[in-house]
């Protein structure tokens, strides 16, 4: 059946249809190739870290431009190793934004230092440079920023801040691949960049991640310590090449990433860059669908930056509609729309709450951000067809409910 579509530019209601199937928030992408490479894993009988785990490091330090990939078991792993290589001590202080998921500060807190939040530009969501100066202390360590929905950080910005004050500096990049600030490739600036593979994710491993870095005391580090602080060749002792004596370096952590997690990364790395082209489509495709809504703003793309586009963030303006963004989010499920929404700030969180003292007043372009955020299926999955289903349906609700 041919759907009737509305023009972007068109006052004219879209029809009012439900699609007949619902089109969930997100569905991976995996193709026989990956299957293959799984099946040949466990044929191989090697289903921990091994060959493959080593070969998708490889890989992916390559395809970023970064000298070192060390692979790990999710991206939370990589965030609690990469702040755990700076060696922080009670009272020391990391800067980071509220605008993310809680594993960003929970790793800080992890690592017997604190998360000190930073707001958000009100714009691109993400951390504001000037807050970030503003909260430097003489306890501060390191900034955490987070490229919040694929759009990178100003990175000149608090790369310039961090070298002023002699601050490391760790990219939240859970989002980011294949993001870039300038010409170069979101993994390389940073002193340890976190990506994550979650199934979600633009590529995916089911679960895992990877931390990239240019130091090798670092990359050493990490790969001892992602596993129980043995041997950096510790995931050899089962093969022909290994030996059953290891010893204890440092109190690590499980935090490895299997070859069965790699296998699925090897063949997904290798699309990236057509997954990439097809989320910037779609969301080349959302903005010219939804431009002439004044009731909508539409996600930041500055100019010499490239957008991983890992989701697309709409924001209700205030006043504009007369049902709020949760009542939009059931009249889109309603419609056969999955959606969701990033984030709840974390100082919006009863445990940051209790702990800290945070009000909704004191980071107010994060509480402003969350109350009207949500964000559209975005993902190479999609068809053209279902972007314009979700474009339909929000043009619907709008329509239907303008003040």
């Amino acid at each position: 059946m041919t759907r009737q579509r509305s023009s972007p530019h068109s006052p004219v209601a879209a029809a009012d249809t439900v699609r007949p199937d619902p089109l969930p928030f997100h569905r991976p992408w995996i193709d026989e190739e990956e299957i293959a490479e799984v099946a040949d894993t466990l044929r191989s009988g090697w289903l921990t870290m091994g060959p493959k785990t080593l070969r998708f490091e490889e890989a992916f330090a390559a395809y970023v431009g970064a000298r070192h990939a060390v692979a790990v078991s999710s991206a939370t792993a990589g965030l609690h190793l990469a702040v755990d290589a700076l060696d922080l001590a009670p009272g020391d202080e990391v800067i980071t934004s509220p605008y993310t998921f809680t594993a960003t500060a929970a790793v800080v807190l992890h690592a017997g230092a604190r998360p000190v939040f930073a707001d958000v530009l009100a714009d691109t969501l993400t951390i504001d440079p000037a807050e970030v100066a503003r909260r430097i202390t003489p306890r501060t360590r390191a900034i955490l920023p987070v490229h919040m929905a694929g759009l990178p950080c100003a990175m000149d910005e608090l790369l310039a801040i961090a070298d002023r004050h002699r601050l490391a500096v760790i990219d939240d990049a859970a989002h980011a691949l294949p993001a870039r600030w300038g010409d170069r490739m979101i993994g390389t600036l940073g002193d340890l960049t976190v990506f994550s593979f979650y199934a979600g994710k633009n590529i995916t491993t089911g679960e895992g991640g990877m931390i990239t870095t240019a130091r090798e005391d670092f990359a050493a580090r990490l790969r001892t310590r992602r596993l129980h602080g043995i041997s950096r060749d510790a995931w050899k002792r089962y093969s022909t090449q290994g030996s059953w004596y290891y010893e204890v370096e440092s109190p690590g952590f499980k935090y490895n990433m299997t070859d069965i997690n790699a296998a699925l990364g090897l063949h997904q790395l290798r699309k990236a860059d057509r997954f990439h082209a097809l989320r910037a489509r779609y969301a080349a495709l959302y903005r010219t669908g939804l431009a002439d809504l004044d009731e909508i703003q539409l996600p930041a793309e500055p100019e010499g930056v490239q957008h991983a586009w890992h989701l697309f963030v709409i924001r209700l303006r205030p006043g504009r509609l007369r049902i709020d963004r949760d009542a939009f989010v059931e009249a889109l499920r309603a419609r056969n729309i999955g959606t969701s929404v990033h984030f709840i700030p974390l100082h919006l969180q009863p445990y940051y709450r209790r702990a800290f003292g945070y009000t909704p007043d004191d980071f107010p372009r994060a509480t402003a951000a969350y109350r009207g955020a949500l964000s559209l299926p975005l993902y190479p999955r999609m068809s053209e067809d279902d972007v314009h289903d979700v474009i339909d349906a929000v043009r619907r609700i709008v329509q239907e409910n303008r003040r």
